[in-house]
């Protein structure tokens, strides 16, 4: 038997390290422009080395950021002065100024602001709204518990999601008690909150309605389904009534709100700032990055001279400036290295979808992110990071960079056709059937197949749920008659 022994062994290999400044670069390549501006503010405030210049940047920077020997020009006092003119109105000024009630600024009348409601308060939310209609109604303490918990489970539209016998258990009570606190709770603002389904909330808010006739209470109770159909016809067969009456008694229906917490739902807009702005002066395409509110970052002159100043500074005050001031000119010269980056890689996208630039998304061509890769002479990650949360105005719209990259499909004579366009033609083709008889899936396959486009039934029905196209039976326009 062999006995063990330990040895030691020399291995000459290669890895890939990521430094911090390496991966400090790779950030800020896939940062939005407000994130690129929150992180620079950040920066500004925990290195004191890093700071603001008012002064437009050398183009010799990055050779200047390599040494950090540059010389900055020092800031030069400013004296202010102020001079009163002999023949200043006085009188005037008091008058004006020298009063009991505040000055006002004349404004636009027809500008609009928002509220002080919506600046000063927060948005009521559907819970708060029911709680405080549950505190002023005459419940007991039990049903006063067992009413918050129907509120706390009721979803962002308003309906119930949890069951009687769950909310019974949670509560420690008989289901029918459960059931008599919801009776109640359904009675609360908004109407027809509390239900369990559509189809009780739209009964909820037609018996509100306290109607004469109970033909939308009917409708609702017994033929609902012809109604998600839009088969009236039948609903007036079905019903033996005048299809005047029928008529009347669907609108009153289609008046009701399917939806009753919808309006609390206070969704937070979000505005998007683009990184690329694409222009077209003198037949030409011209690129222009954002740099709005985009600080000139500079090495502060101040902590350079006092590196220079030999050995009269302590070890580690040096230590801690330096390491500063290598963190602060590698932050510049990767933020410069993100700028050129963004506007090479939105160069060869202009250039490679011309025919969209030209004429609209119709026209986009499939591309892939080798093709850029190939083009600006980058790696393939480099592109999916550099047009990751980035958005670019163009004349047809403000478009996210990820848009521009697009799968394609097959024409009859073998040419390929991006998707996006596609989706487009989908959309024009819907927008101009005839509602008293849309299209079907199929048909828009064979209209499709007319201008050599090869695609599937199942794929023009995946692109027309992606675009919120409803089916054909559902886009149908309404049609009376016995």
């Amino acid at each position: 038997m062999a006995a063990l022994e330990l040895k030691q062994q020399l291995k000459l290999s290669q890895q890939l390290i990521m430094t911090p400044q390496l991966q400090q670069a790779i950030k800020l390549l896939q940062l939005s422009r407000l994130e690129l501006l929150d992180t620079i503010h950040q920066e500004l405030e925990t290195n004191p080395l890093l700071e603001e210049s008012q002064e437009e940047l050398p183009t010799e920077q990055d050779a200047e950021l390599e040494s950090i020997s540059t010389e900055e020009t020092p800031f030069q006092e400013v004296q202010l002065s102020e001079k009163i003119r002999e023949d200043f109105d006085w009188e005037g000024y008091l008058d004006e100024y020298n009063t009991s009630t505040p000055v006002l600024v004349e404004t636009d009348p027809n500008q609009e602001w928002p509220s002080f409601d919506s600046r000063l308060t927060e948005p009521t939310t559907l819970e708060d709204h029911l709680v405080w209609q549950l505190r002023l109604s005459d419940f007991s303490e039990e049903e006063r518990e067992i009413g918050g918990l129907i509120i706390g489970n009721l979803n962002m539209d308003g309906y119930l999601d949890a069951t009687i016998e769950e909310i019974a258990q949670m509560a420690g009570v008989e289901p029918a008690k459960v059931e008599r606190v919801l009776a109640r709770v359904q009675t609360f603002d908004p109407q027809g909150v509390a239900a369990r389904d559509l189809k009780e909330c739209l009964l909820i808010q037609a018996r509100t309605l306290e109607l004469e006739d109970n033909l939308p209470v009917r409708i609702i109770e017994e033929y609902l389904h012809f109604l998600e159909t839009k088969n009236y016809s039948a609903l007036v067969r079905a019903l033996k009534r005048p299809p005047e009456e029928v008529k009347a008694a669907v609108d009153v229906i289609l008046g009701l709100d399917p939806r009753p917490g919808s309006a609390f739902n206070q969704e937070t807009v979000e505005y998007i700032s683009p990184d690329i702005y694409v222009f077209k002066v003198d037949d030409e395409w011209v690129i222009l990055l954002n740099e709005d509110g985009m600080p000139k970052l500079r090495v502060s002159p101040y902590y350079k001279d006092a590196l220079g100043e030999g050995d009269s500074l302590p070890s580690e005050t040096r230590d801690y400036i330096q390491t500063k001031l290598r963190s602060a000119a590698w932050l510049i010269k990767s933020i410069h290295q993100r700028q050129r980056t963004l506007y090479k890689v939105s160069q060869s996208i202009v250039k490679l979808q011309s025919e969209f630039f030209e004429k609209g998304v119709s026209h986009l061509r499939p591309m892939v992110l080798r093709d850029i890769a190939e083009d600006v002479g980058m790696h393939e990650s480099t592109i999916s990071r550099v047009t990751a949360s980035k958005y670019m105005h163009t004349p047809h719209g403000i478009f996210e960079l990820k848009y521009f990259f697009n799968s394609s499909i097959n024409t009859v004579m073998g040419e390929a056709v991006a998707s996006e366009s596609v989706k487009e033609r989908i959309r024009q083709i819907v927008r101009e059937e005839n509602s008293a008889k849309p299209y079907s899936d199929q048909e828009i396959v064979e209209i499709l197949e007319k201008e050599n486009i090869s695609i599937a039934r199942r794929t023009v029905a995946k692109y027309r749920e992606m675009l919120g196209i409803l089916p054909s039976n559902r886009r149908k326009k309404s049609s009376w008659g016995s």
